[in-house]
């Protein structure tokens, strides 16, 4: 059984493995909406290795990170972009 994480996106916890990525955790979550476009779309990864940056989201007060090249931490607060 993998180790497991407390993360917390916008104001929901979320109990996730610790050996995957932000964007993985995010989308096992069914949250597959991680920002909005210039247009209102709602975007979200589609390289999964940090080239097309559609996956950014807020991490700990620091906009615009890549969620598919972040690991999960424990206590770490994300935020979409929506």
């Amino acid at each position: 059984m993998p180790d497991l994480v407390h993360i917390r996106v916008d104001g929901r916890d979320l109990v996730v493995p610790a050996d995957v990525s932000l964007a993985a955790a995010l989308l096992n979550a069914r949250i597959d909406a991680f920002r909005s476009s210039a247009t209102g779309d709602s975007r979200g990864p589609v390289c999964g290795m940090g080239i097309c940056f559609e996956c950014r989201v807020r991490i700990d007060g620091v906009s615009h990170r890549r969620a598919c090249t972040e690991p999960v931490r424990d206590g770490m607060e994300v935020f979409t972009l929506g």
